[in-house]
């Protein structure tokens, strides 16, 4: 019997190091690391090719968009460097020249950030609007929205 055990022992061993090599070697290969553009151009040649994520401010007047080829071009600054940005589908609404943005993707030998997904940052402070809309605006609304009742017969 304490051969048969022994032979269990073992074979969950190597089963559960095997799930583990498999989950470590998963986790590894689907990390992203995050960095500003200064570390970015410090570090380009070592980051080719690596999926990363760099966050900075949209520089002024840098925003490009080709809207035949759906191209969004701009550059990433962090106040000490810029990385230029090529982005292919639409941006998201909170998009705009000299706000947050970190930028997912991956850093093309071509010497640009090849981005796959950007993530507007948006003020953590709230501002209440300046001409508070009336109850009797927002009750005209909602009954433009809803279906009117036809009258029954």
């Amino acid at each position: 019997m304490k051969g048969k055990r022994a032979k269990y022992l073992v074979a969950g061993v190597i089963i559960l190091g095997a799930l583990a090599g498999l989950v470590y070697s998963g986790m590894k290969e689907s990390m992203v690391y995050f960095y500003t553009p200064s570390e970015l151009t410090e570090k380009g040649e070592a980051l080719r090719d690596k999926a990363l994520r760099v966050g900075g401010m949209v520089e002024q007047g840098s925003v490009r968009w080709d809207a035949q080829q759906l191209l969004l071009t701009f550059a990433l600054t962090d106040g000490r460097s810029t990385v230029p940005v090529r982005h292919r589908g639409t941006a998201p609404d909170l998009f705009k020249e000299g706000a947050g943005a970190v930028v997912e993707g991956i850093w093309a030998p071509e010497g640009y950030l090849r981005s796959s997904t950007i993530m507007a940052k948006h003020s953590e402070e709230y501002k209440a609007p300046k001409n508070p809309e009336t109850l009797e605006a927002k009750k005209s609304l909602f009954k433009s929205l809803l279906k009117e009742e036809k009258p029954k017969p």
